[in-house]
């Protein structure tokens, strides 16, 4: 096997979150390679990244519509990269056992999204930001849409940091907390970004408990713009359904029950039945019942 043959192996093998996390990486790299070769040619590196870059100029966003997605992949830095890729490897683990790919890429996208569209309303709307139009890179609303919403799925979710255990509940809390109070001392709007996305993560929990995965409408438009661009087949749609969202959503609620009701299960083998919480027996019984 070559080197080749290998490097395209390892790639399989990547999950979704990894895969995310190398093309971030692969953003960052090829930049800096670029800046090389526009300096040596005297070109200002800023009309290539600018393309990407998402302003907080409405205008800008009309003519440049999809820097509301492409900001998440650029980054200022080495760490700003680093901090972003470790927290979305870290959660991603969590949500990966719960949640199929597809829903991680919803909650992942749209937190980009809303976390973008905070950021450029806070500048529109509040009086500090006035006469001010900055540009914003980096990942973290999409971060922090994941790392909210399997917080707030997981509340009492233990993970280690570092001497202690701590619930993921109050992790996510202090989150919050701290893009709050970090907003007066800079860097306002990726605070406030972070925050979107933030609020993104905790609405899309409370959906997916009551049965509805909101990201099913942004996922059939991004299917249907990534289909513009592929070849239409030759084959004839003989049936389509009137109800897609429909049928699309109890697929979804029930392969999210079969995926909690193997997380319990996973449980009792590690801790045994006392270890559940109410609300997880009577799932288990419900689930039994529906199986007699």
């Amino acid at each position: 096997m070559n080197f080749k043959d290998q490097l395209t192996y390892r790639i399989q093998q990547l999950n979704q979150a990894e895969k995310l996390i190398l093309v971030n990486i692969i953003c960052f790299v090829l930049p800096l390679f670029l800046k090389t070769i526009l300096f040596l040619f005297k070109i200002p590196s800023d009309i290539f990244i600018g393309w990407f870059e998402l302003s907080a100029d409405w205008e800008d966003l009309i003519f440049k519509p999809w820097t509301i997605l492409t900001y998440s992949f650029m980054h200022s830095g080495f760490f700003h990269l680093f901090w972003n890729m470790y927290l979305l490897y870290f959660a991603s683990n969590l949500f990966l056992n719960l949640f199929p790919s597809r829903t991680f890429f919803n909650v992942y996208f749209l937190g980009v999204l809303f976390g973008g569209l905070t950021f450029m309303l806070s500048y529109s709307v509040f009086p500090a930001f006035q006469n001010s139009s900055p540009i914003m890179v980096g990942a973290s609303a999409g971060v922090m849409a994941i790392f909210i919403f399997i917080s707030t799925y997981l509340p009492d979710q233990e993970v280690r940091l570092i001497f202690f255990n701590i619930k993921l509940r109050f992790l996510g809390i202090a989150f919050v907390l701290f893009d709050v109070i970090q907003i007066p001392y800079g860097n306002s709007g990726g605070h406030l970004a972070h925050l979107g996305g933030a609020a993104l993560g905790y609405f899309y929990v409370q959906r997916i408990n009551q049965g509805v995965d909101i990201g099913l409408p942004f996922e059939a438009l991004i299917n249907r713009f990534i289909n513009l661009f592929k070849k239409p087949s030759k084959l004839k749609t003989v049936y389509k359904s009137k109800s897609s969202f429909s049928s699309k959503n109890k697929e979804f609620n029930a392969d999210l029950n079969q995926q909690k009701i193997d997380s319990i299960l996973d449980k009792i083998s590690k801790s045994g039945y006392d270890s559940l919480s109410q609300k997880e027996k009577d799932l288990l019984f419900k689930a039994g019942n529906n199986n007699k």
